[in-house]
């Protein structure tokens, strides 16, 4: 499996999941024209992705999907209340319903040679998941956009070979940043967004000898630095309770507008 983040940031995300028979983006939250770019460095070509799986209906997820989905006819799938927030943007313009194909927090289905599990997070959306990956018996993982996690996304983030986990903000830069009130209190509430010391928690908790990428995504542009965000979630994982420490392991940032190092498992 090659995984590799093409966007990820408060501006826009999309992720790339290739195997041996599918190409997947996992959201289509920047342009047409700069995913077609981003797969063109990854060797791949638009006209090639054989489906879109989206979390949810946010702008920075979708912003592309009409473009890309018209153009190319790409399969769509998402949960039935995500599907229908979409098809109510006037902004993506018409998607043919047959590309429609609905899913659900989970239950597993299969796509060409990958099994993916969709499982719920916490999120101010209509019905907002996260994808779990696998294939040949490696598995990747994104979970973005989550307001707190438990045990039950825990779970579904064990044993990966990889994995891209939303480190949003710096607490303080937040609180004491420009945003409105209301604004700030719903990026920290239970339905906005992962700080950087909740995922640098979250990450020590999934730790294991076999994990061999965390890439740290979604950041935050006016509440973050990339920088504080790796030095945040690495002392978090040094100090927490597990036997490992932040440089036993690759942990990089996904960037916003730059395609990563892919990653291959």
């Amino acid at each position: 499996m090659d995984f590799c983040s093409i966007s990820s940031g408060s501006s826009g995300n999309c992720i790339f999941v290739g195997t041996d028979h599918a190409n997947i983006l996992i959201d289509a939250g920047i342009s047409g024209k700069r995913t077609a770019e981003g797969l063109r460095r990854l060797g791949r070509k638009p006209e090639e992705v054989d489906a879109i799986l989206v979390t949810h209906e946010h702008s920075d997820h979708i912003s592309g999907l009409g473009v890309l989905s018209r153009k190319y006819g790409i399969p769509i799938y998402s949960a039935p209340g995500t599907i229908r927030e979409i098809k109510k943007s006037a902004s993506l313009g018409k998607i043919d319903g047959s590309l429609f194909h609905e899913i659900h927090a989970d239950e597993p289905f299969e796509f060409c040679d990958v099994k993916i599990y969709p499982f719920a997070v916490s999120h101010d959306a209509a019905e907002p998941v996260a994808y779990r990956l696998c294939c040949g018996g490696r598995s990747v993982a994104v979970a973005t956009d989550l307001g707190y996690y438990d045990e039950y996304i825990v779970e579904h983030l064990k044993g990966l070979d990889a994995v891209l986990i939303e480190s949003n903000h710096d607490i303080n830069m937040l609180r004491t940043g420009t945003y409105p009130y209301y604004l700030k209190q719903r990026i920290l509430g239970s339905r906005g967004h992962l700080s950087n010391d909740n995922a640098g928690r979250l990450i020590g908790e999934i730790l294991h000898d076999g994990l061999k990428t965390v890439m740290l995504g979604h950041l935050s542009k006016e509440n973050n630095y990339e920088s504080l965000a790796l030095a945040t979630v690495c002392a978090e994982i040094t100090k927490g309770d597990n036997p490992y420490r932040a440089e036993d392991f690759l942990i990089r940032i996904a960037k916003r507008d730059a395609v990563s190092s892919p990653v291959t498992v």
